[in-house]
């Protein structure tokens, strides 16, 4: 059987991991996959990735580097994302993910206008989504949790906008009829999500912005959560009925 791959683009902060687990253990939980069914590839560590032919699908992960800085990794994994494209290989990218997806697939991304979105957000669907194999089970406005300072400015030629967010029109894009992206993480829980808010605290409050409004603002997300294992059912890799 061939492997899911989780590439790996960066790691929790340590004191997020070591209460709250990292990357590669939320995006399990979420999917409800098997650990002999996932293949993590670290990237930012310098890991090579297996040929597309190899693998059944990926999914990127978040990061705390930035995609404008063409770091060497990151250039090399856009190089195979464009490959596994041409397969047409289901691929689901999440914040650095989908940065790196559009960038790799000919968008443009940079810091977000106005400074960071960090918390729970509406998402708002927008009209594309209604005929989305994936985003058309969705609800026309649900919550999702957010913390990035860049964003897809301008999504890919060819690529459909299919929700957004008040400050960042797209939030989730669909690249093909196999991959699909979010900037907001699907794979966090409001117990994850309070973290990162912590630990932007004083970041948050240098940028003028209200870390004990968002804090209190932070909700369960179960349909921003859903939209990650349905992908993983749609491929058929998983049954779980749920995402913890």
């Amino acid at each position: 059987m061939k492997p899911v791959l989780i590439i790996r683009t960066g790691r929790a902060p340590d004191n997020i991991r070591g209460r709250h687990g990292d990357f590669p253990h939320w995006f399990r939980i979420c999917t409800g996959l098997r650990l002999q069914q996932l293949q993590v590839i670290d990237v930012a560590a310098g890991e090579a990735l297996p040929p597309v032919q190899d693998v059944a699908g990926a999914m990127i992960t978040g990061s705390a580097a930035m995609v404008t800085e063409r770091a060497t990794w990151s250039e090399r994994t856009a190089g195979w994302i464009r490959n596994a494209m041409d397969v047409e290989l289901p691929l689901f990218g999440v914040c650095y993910g989908h940065q790196l997806m559009a960038h790799a697939l000919g968008g443009r991304v940079d810091y977000l206008p106005g400074g960071r979105e960090i918390g729970t957000q509406p998402i708002e669907l927008l009209d594309a989504a209604a005929s989305d194999s994936l985003a058309c089970t969705l609800p026309a406005s649900f919550r999702a949790h957010t913390t990035h300072e860049q964003s897809v400015l301008e999504p890919p030629p060819g690529s459909a906008v299919l929700a957004r967010s008040a400050r960042d029109p797209h939030q989730l894009l669909r690249h093909g009829p196999e991959a699909i992206s979010t900037q907001f993480h699907p794979e966090f829980n409001a117990e994850v999500m309070r973290a990162y808010i912590k630990r932007k605290h004083a970041d948050m409050q240098r940028e003028g912005a209200d870390p004990k409004q968002a804090f209190g603002n932070v909700a369960a997300t179960p349909v921003a959560r859903q939209l990650l294992r349905q992908f993983a059912r749609q491929n058929k890799w998983s049954h779980a009925a749920a995402c913890g």
